[in-house]
């Protein structure tokens, strides 16, 4: 039996449905949950009547105007939570204490954001942390990516990969 369960996350397309499909297509044998942290809900849309048979989330961003969506969602995933938001509403480019006092107030030992278009790994104060920066356009000098969380049975593990055109 295999414990063992990969989180992809992406964040930031901004109407690009072709750089939405690329995460998809490079992930899709090896993610088991996709959730996209905001600003590309109308892609998400799309995403999900092409490929009908994958989990893919969303959470809305700032620039997912009149949605329905949640702020945050709550993954359970691998025995753990893990806290996934667009970031805005916690002030995530401020820094990063509104996102882990959420993630710790909700039981959870990761948490994924976007909204700054920036790549970022880090673990503080117990809790993962994930930026997979914009999967179309990213504003720290790199090329477009997503990211991934591991949950095993012998701890979580975060990456970076990025896209290819």
């Amino acid at each position: 039996m295999n414990n063992n369960v990969r989180i992809i996350a992406v964040s930031d397309s901004h109407g690009d449905r072709m750089a939405l499909k690329r995460v998809i297509e490079a992930a899709k044998d090896s993610g088991d949950i996709f959730i996209h942290l905001g600003d590309g809900e109308r892609e998400v849309e799309v995403m999900r009547s092409l490929y009908p048979d994958i989990d893919l989330r969303h959470v809305a961003g700032n620039c997912d105007y009149g949605s329905v969506s949640p702020d945050f969602d709550i993954i359970y995933a691998g025995g753990v939570k893990v806290f996934a938001c667009h970031g805005h509403r916690l002030s995530i480019k401020y820094g990063r204490d509104n996102l882990l006092m959420a993630a710790r107030d909700n039981g959870c030992a990761a948490a994924l954001f976007g909204h700054t278009h920036c790549r970022f790994e880090g673990y503080e104060y117990g809790i993962h942390l994930l930026n997979p920066g914009s999967c179309s356009c990213p504003r720290d000098g790199n090329k477009p990516s997503y990211g991934f969380l591991d949950i095993t049975p012998n701890g979580i593990a975060t990456g970076i990969v990025e896209l290819g055109h």
